[in-house]
């Protein structure tokens, strides 16, 4: 018995070439395609000299999918200090650290020096990380519950949290401060004015995009992406591109200077899911199959629970290697798949160990967009990079993350996040990712992606994982506890954060305390230590991907946690996303024209 159904076997197998066995290796059409996905890193030689710019493009990508109202409510309370942080820098020392303030530019820092000149020229733009199921019939019109929202197509949001559309400069879909008037034709002069258009704009975004979401493709089709298809549908059983998003290209072209600094501030609570356009990789977000019954993923060959690298270790779709176990001899592959071995929820979760392919792109892709002065087009010929296309050299360009990851592995005083969070060239990578390439987990355990419940020591603060069992809230202050997963559909928290103002989930079927898991879910535990249906905490997982394109990309990264430590009030230094602005703007201090 195949342990795919007819559906799943006809997606993988039906629509590709016969060979000479009568079915071709899908394995060699994978790895085809997968050589044009990215390109090694070029080498341009040394950049330009303590390359500086006095404008700033600001990009932010904010996860529209569900459950981020709490961290979205934060990020919009946080943009008014990264704005005033921009426009009125403050006094600090020789290692960026704030050491005093003043009520106006005019006024002279009482100790230390502006941090740099007041950034006068910012063009403000928001995405969010829907692009819809790449051909597949989740996030897309083929989707009974399909909103609009779960295909932005990349582009620049302008839909306002209050309803209909916010004014943009001229109509173009970003904002733009401009306080000299020296844009033709002037942008806002009134940083007020800027800074509700963004917080509109920001808390317009919404919950209800794809739940596959898609934060690096998204950063890279609106920033980087050559040829950023219009339509994608499925011929043949493959999907295929077709056209050219030219609204996106002149969104690109007028958002972008050639001569400024590029910051991405991305918002997140999921790791990255970043499907393969083209071929047969939308398989893995499909629903149905072709009789109209629940599509099930094949799995992937027995060695490959063990060994994901090995080269046996392919789907049973796929004809068995040369020199590998005969499928009909696999015993993963004669055994049917059950549904609740693969929710649809976790599609993108361990996917060559659980399925003997990698649908998703490298992270080398983006590694590549944000430092290669070359990328490939849709026919995999290299082509020059938009983002570099005018000469930026790319220390100018920065890729911020706020993310799953508990701020106690990334701040300076894991015991306290007041003296700020370490830049990315101090991180101990080994805490966050370990190293994929043998194998070795993250040394917190609270790193490691996993369905079923953790064990280990929080390696910085020295306090235990709590088991599912805790009965104190917050047994771990970090993300509370481990919890039984019953549908198998969900990870195990990295982190979690204090809702300002408790949610009820009773009679909400998309709510994260209504459902079977509350009994254990420390998102739903009361201070008294019962669990409940009303939800008093924010969740997110360990965000391995956008970390690993972090760590290659060095002094151009800056990685903060979605985890905020206070939520209470905006006045106090941690609230929010604070730290998240500090780092950033530690970072970009030395590429921003000097203070004085």
């Amino acid at each position: 018995m195949r342990s795919w159904n007819r559906a799943a076997a006809f997606v993988l197998a039906a629509a590709l070439p016969l060979g000479c066995a009568g079915r071709a290796d899908l394995a060699t059409t994978l790895e085809d395609e997968d050589a044009d996905a990215s390109v090694p890193p070029i080498d341009m030689g040394p950049p330009p000299a303590a390359a500086r710019a006095d404008k700033l493009d600001l990009l932010l990508v904010v996860d529209n999918s569900r459950n981020l109202d709490a961290a979205h409510g934060l990020l919009v309370e946080t943009l008014p200090y990264l704005l005033d942080r921009l426009t009125r820098p403050a006094c600090v020392n020789g290692f960026g650290t704030v050491v005093s303030e003043t009520a106006s530019l005019e006024e002279p820092c009482p100790v230390g020096v502006r941090d740099f000149a007041p950034v006068r020229d910012i063009h403000i733009g928001v995405i969010s990380t829907s692009i819809g199921g790449h051909g597949a019939d989740v996030c897309s019109p083929a989707s009974p519950s399909f909103d609009p929202t779960a295909n932005d197509r990349a582009r620049l949001l302008t839909r306002a949290a209050s309803g209909g559309a916010v004014p943009t400069w001229e109509n173009k879909g970003f904002l733009a401060w401009d306080p000299g008037q020296s844009s033709s034709p002037p942008g806002d002069a009134d940083l007020g004015a800027v800074g509700a258009k963004l917080a509109e704009i920001a808390g317009g975004v919404g919950t209800k995009g794809c739940g596959y979401e898609a934060q690096l493709e998204s950063i890279y089709r609106f920033l980087v992406d050559p040829e950023p298809y219009l339509d994608i549908s499925v011929v043949d059983n493959k999907a295929v591109p077709s056209g050219v998003d030219d609204v996106l290209l002149q969104q690109r072209a007028d958002f972008l200077r050639p001569d400024s600094l590029v910051a991405v501030l991305l918002l997140t609570d999921e790791d990255d899911c970043s499907t393969r356009d083209g071929g047969q990789f939308f398989a893995v977000n499909q629903a149905l199959g072709t009789d109209g019954k629940p599509f099930r993923m094949p799995r992937g060959r027995s060695v490959c629970a063990e060994a994901p690298n090995d080269p046996c270790c392919v789907s049973c779709a796929q004809p068995a290697p040369s020199g590998c176990l005969a499928t009909e001899l696999d015993p993963a592959c004669t055994t049917p798949v059950e549904g609740i071995e693969d929710p649809l929820n976790l599609r993108c979760f361990d996917q060559k160990r659980r399925f003997g392919i990698d649908f998703l792109y490298p992270t080398s892709r983006y590694v590549d967009g944000f430092t290669s002065d070359v990328v490939p087009n849709r026919a995999g010929e290299l082509v020059k990079n938009p983002l570099f296309a005018s000469g930026r050299a790319s220390e100018l360009v920065f890729f911020a993350g706020i993310l799953g990851v508990p701020w106690q592995d990334i701040a300076v005083d894991p015991k306290s996040l007041a003296m700020g969070v370490r830049p990315a060239t101090e991180l101990d990578w080994s805490l966050l990712l370990g190293d994929p390439k043998t194998g070795e987990l993250p040394a917190d355990p609270l790193m490691r992606p996993s369905i079923d419940p953790r064990d280990g020591i929080h390696p910085l603060t020295g306090v235990p994982l709590a088991p599912p069992s805790a009965t104190s809230a917050l047994a771990n202050p970090i993300n509370g506890h481990e919890r039984t997963i019953q549908g198998r559909d969900d990870l195990q928290y990295a982190c979690i954060f204090p809702l300002r103002v408790p949610k009820e989930c009773t009679g909400q079927t998309d709510c994260e305390c209504a459902g079977i898991d509350a009994p254990t879910n420390p998102i739903c535990q009361a201070p008294d230590g019962s669990f409940g249906s009303t939800q008093r905490f924010a969740r997110a997982v360990p965000a391995t991907r956008p970390l690993a394109v972090m760590k290659e990309l060095g002094t151009q990264a800056v990685v903060a946690s979605i985890c905020a430590d206070k939520v209470s009030s905006p006045v106090q230094p941690t609230f929010g996303y604070k730290p998240a602005v500090d780092v950033l703007l530690r970072s970009i201090r030395r590429r921003l024209e000097p203070g004085g």
